[in-house]
């Protein structure tokens, strides 16, 4: 197989940015190791055709989040009861909300004042009277990383930078819409990993089962974790590429659809302060429970899938599961996928300079796109993956003349 340019991963960067290729006149593949494109975007359909579910991507941030523009979109619902577990005990949401520093009030208040270099979260927070446990464990489930190790600079500065706009909505009938939106008209082969990239300036081999793909130029859009755990190997990569990739690690992630033996009475929202389950929700006559679990807590749902820990985690956060059964789980292990090695990336202390370092493009033939390359300069969630797949297409394209 011969094309101009080959697209390594058929995730929303990669699909956005063969999309623009494609557009521009680009004779354009897209090679993708999963069955299926979307990347760490997976929706769950029930059985019987109720709502989905996310097991990925939850939401589209901003009402001008360029999403709106490919797929139908509708507000996020709002739930009827909001709580937060501490001390391994359900409590209404408002009981933080009277607090003096509730965690998204922390939140705003950062993102406005903005941090200082070298100035972790955990740091930031002790300045303002801290230490604060539940907002830290807030800003743990938001950005997949301990705050000791998440760069406070980084998360205000991605916010500044970041034109979505407000408001928080889904995709109607389900997020995967989206990429199977972005792939159509596309050049996609699914089950194609490359396990091997070989290159020379305006020459690429990649490797693959089904044989080599030979193009002009590459854009390699897989996190760079993927790369340092050598399900990729990209020969002859420059040292400091190599450095970035080692810097750019992606905070683990684990989700779950749990589904019960009764509905739920009830559409609830539940913030596991104690960092145990992250954040679990249901919906009213719905018998699934979704969990949504970021760093620590990622390590203890991962745990509880295998054995009967779900049920004491779910009767914690949703008292009405107490008098249920599992019958069903779903489960997108995010930190133990081969092809994601994580949730995704934030920006982290001392690792400021690599995002930028992994986004430069190689002897105008290798090229790099996905969240990690736009980390601490933007919000790492659809929208940033968007943009980095555009502005790695709009370099390519300039290289080309």
């Amino acid at each position: 197989m011969r094309t101009e340019v080959l697209v390594i991963g058929a995730g929303v960067s990669g699909l956005t940015c063969a999309t623009r290729l494609a557009e521009a006149g680009v004779r354009t593949a897209v090679v993708e190791a999963r069955s299926r494109v979307g990347g760490r975007i997976r929706t769950f359909r029930p059985a019987d055709g109720g709502p989905s579910l996310e097991l990925g991507a939850q939401v589209v941030h901003g009402d001008l989040n360029p999403v709106h523009g490919i797929v139908d979109t509708e507000t996020a619902p709002r739930p009827t009861a909001a709580r937060v577990v501490s001390g391994r005990v359900g409590r209404p949401m408002g009981a933080l909300a009277r607090t003096p520093h509730p965690p998204w009030a922390l939140e705003a208040r950062l993102n406005a004042e903005g941090a200082g270099i070298g100035e972790s979260v955990n740091d930031w927070l002790v300045d303002r009277g801290g230490p604060y446990p539940v907002a830290s464990e807030w800003f743990r489930q938001i950005w997949a990383t301990d705050p000791e190790r998440l760069s406070a600079r980084g998360v205000a500065e991605a916010h500044r930078g970041d034109t979505a706009g407000r408001g928080e909505f889904v995709v109607s009938g389900g997020f995967d819409l989206l990429p199977g939106r972005l792939a159509a008209g596309l050049d996609v082969r699914t089950d194609c990993p490359v396990q091997v990239l070989g290159w020379s300036p305006g020459r690429v081999a990649a490797q693959t089962p089904a044989g080599i793909v030979e193009a002009e130029r590459v854009v390699v859009t897989v996190p760079p974790s993927v790369v340092t755990h050598g399900a990729l190997t990209v020969k002859d990569l420059p040292e400091p590429k190599v450095e970035a990739a080692r810097a750019l690690a992606g905070g683990d992630g684990c989700c779950v659809v749990a589904t019960l033996s009764v509905p739920a009475p009830e559409t609830a929202s539940v913030f596991d302060a104690d960092g145990v389950g992250g954040f679990v929700s249901c919906r009213e006559g719905r018998p699934e429970a979704l969990i949504v679990a970021r760093d620590a807590a990622a390590a203890y749902v991962r745990a509880a899938t295998t054995g009967s820990g779900l049920a004491p985690l779910l009767s914690v956060a949703l008292p009405w599961a107490a008098r249920a059964e599992v019958v069903g789980t779903e489960v997108a292990d995010w930190g133990s996928d081969p092809w994601s090695r994580g949730a995704f990336t934030a920006p982290l202390l001392g690792a400021e300079w690599a995002p930028v370092i992994w986004a430069e493009p190689v002897a105008d033939t290798l090229f790099f796109a996905g969240e990690a390359t736009v980390s601490g300069t933007r919000l790492p969630w659809v929208q940033g993956a968007i943009a980095s797949g555009v502005i790695a297409a709009d370099r390519l394209l300039e290289a080309m003349g």
